[in-house]
């Protein structure tokens, strides 16, 4: 059964692929600029038409692999970690740690590799609105893995993933998108300015957390990679240094960002001007 699954992938879904990606990158504007202003950055040349619609395959092959991901499916894939020993560490003493994600590659891969390979708990705090639609989505197809996302948003959030980073659970964030009225700090990035969120930090460093920075980058076919690069062990924000720490913290991160970003750029799925953050 797992080989027809596999084959199924390959063959059949990869199939209706050609015809759905043509058609946004013919009809979405907005993501054809944004895709070609990004790739423009990423690859330091300018983008060509066989690039967009690369960038665009890319993560239609992506969101149908979630469907798998979310399933389990872990045999489905090629998966291949990078740097996972200092996590699996961080783990095995019983802490839990902020993984601090972004939208380059996957995150359903990464939430794979946690739940169905590594059995790690694993929390997902995300605004108000894609909580909601993504605890639809994960529901849809895994009913059981839907209570592991809640609310940046809510009165107890920070409360909840105290409670998880206690118990020894993973908390995804994303550290590329802020909220609507959080603090950000404008970070170089790509040969431009884009503003990054402090959030992040400001949660870790309130309940004393590890970072450790991950992303899972679809190479072509089957493969994934999976990289992991502990960031602080645990984050620690002095009083009288918050304020200088937070905007380095960020463009720290940023600078990884950019290194991942520039090996795997049809991997970036946002498709948004995120340099005039016209979102």
């Amino acid at each position: 059964a797992g080989e027809e699954l596999v084959a199924g992938r390959t063959a059949a879904t990869r199939a209706l692929l050609p015809p759905i990606v043509l058609y946004f990158l013919a009809c979405s504007r907005r993501a054809r600029a944004a895709s070609r202003a990004w790739l423009t950055r990423a690859l330091g040349r300018p983008a060509t038409l066989v690039d967009l619609y690369r960038h665009f395959d890319t993560f239609a092959v992506t969101l149908l692999d979630r469907v798998y991901f979310l399933a389990g499916r872990w045999d489905c894939f090629d998966v291949r970690l990078h740097g996972d020993g200092p996590l699996r560490a961080i783990v095995a003493r019983g802490a839990g740690c902020v993984l601090l994600g972004s939208h380059l590659g996957s995150f359903e891969a990464l939430r794979a590799a946690a739940v169905f390979s590594a059995h790690w708990p694993l929390a997902m705090l995300m605004d108000n609105a894609n909580a909601q639609k993504a605890a639809r989505a994960v529901a849809a197809v895994n009913p059981a893995l839907a209570g592991m996302i809640f609310e940046a948003g809510a009165p107890d959030a920070l409360i909840r993933a105290k409670a998880r980073l206690d118990a020894g659970a993973l908390l995804g964030i994303l550290g590329d998108r802020a909220r609507p009225g959080d603090r950000t700090v404008p970070c170089p990035f790509l040969g431009a300015t884009m503003p990054f969120p402090e959030a992040p930090y400001v949660i870790a460093g309130v309940l004393g957390a590890p970072v450790v920075l991950c992303c899972a980058l679809y190479r072509g076919g089957r493969r994934y990679d999976l990289h992991f690069e502990v960031f602080r062990d645990p984050l620690v924000l002095p009083r009288g240094e918050r304020a200088a720490m937070l905007p380095a913290l960020a463009r720290e991160y940023a600078a990884r960002l950019e290194h991942y970003a520039r090996s795997a750029p049809y991997n970036w799925f946002n498709f948004y001007d995120v340099w005039s953050d016209s979102r």
